[in-house]
């Protein structure tokens, strides 16, 4: 449920590199639809950006056609399937993190953020936008989504990749997004402190400075 605000802060940064692409991964039901449909629109060849569900997207896409992606690059994401559980809670509409308004009309918070900041009214504020942008129809696409333990998957990937941690994400475990980069074959693994789940939104200078560091040192 993040459109293309979730990059605003980065812009400036990542348009030095070249232009940039935003993926549609809003009108399929399966990764293996987003990712079509994301190659349908790229340019042929180009460094992918995966952010935590955009990463299972991004995986899929890499198998799909290694020849157009030099490089890739996974933000807070896991290739950790779903068990029967949480896919039936997905599917009934719960996303994790979701909790109820303190009183009515009052601010709620947000497990996605760092614990500090999971009240910060100006990111509660950009969180809900996008979520109001894209509505109950793309949620519950997304929410839907079977997604099967693809680590081993990994192991096919032979571009460079980055994979970055955020040390506070209370949605993806540390253990599973380090995971990926001990299975990707040309990984460099990065973890990002003092920082929740919403990195780009909450450490985006940082994660720009990353993503650039990597792009230009792997000659991308």
């Amino acid at each position: 449920m993040c459109d293309q605000d979730l990059w605003t802060d980065m812009v400036p940064d990542l348009e030095a590199l070249g232009p940039l692409h935003y993926g549609n991964v809003y009108e399929d039901d399966t990764l293996e639809g987003m990712a079509r449909r994301v190659l349908d629109e790229a340019p042929e060849r180009f460094v992918l950006i995966g952010f935590s569900m955009g990463g299972f997207v991004a995986r899929v896409l890499t198998l799909m056609t290694p020849e157009r992606v030099n490089g890739v690059a996974f933000i807070a994401s896991s290739a950790r399937g779903y068990s029967d559980e949480e896919a039936a809670q997905r599917k009934a509409g719960y996303r994790p993190g979701d909790r109820p308004p303190r009183a009515a009309g009052a601010v709620t918070t947000a497990m996605g953020l760092h614990p500090d900041r999971e009240d910060d009214p100006v990111l509660l504020d950009r969180l809900r936008g996008m979520q109001r942008r894209l509505g109950p129809e793309v949620r519950k696409r997304q929410a839907a989504l079977v997604r099967r333990d693809g680590y081993a998957d990994l192991e096919c990937i032979a571009c460079p990749a980055l994979v970055i941690a955020c040390r506070q994400d209370r949605l993806r475990t540390f253990a599973e997004t380090e995971r990926m980069a001990k299975q990707l074959p040309h990984a460099r693994f990065e973890v990002i402190e003092d920082c929740g789940h919403m990195a780009p939104l909450e450490r985006p200078r940082k994660l720009a400075t990353l993503l650039t560091d990597w792009i230009r040192r792997e000659g991308l």
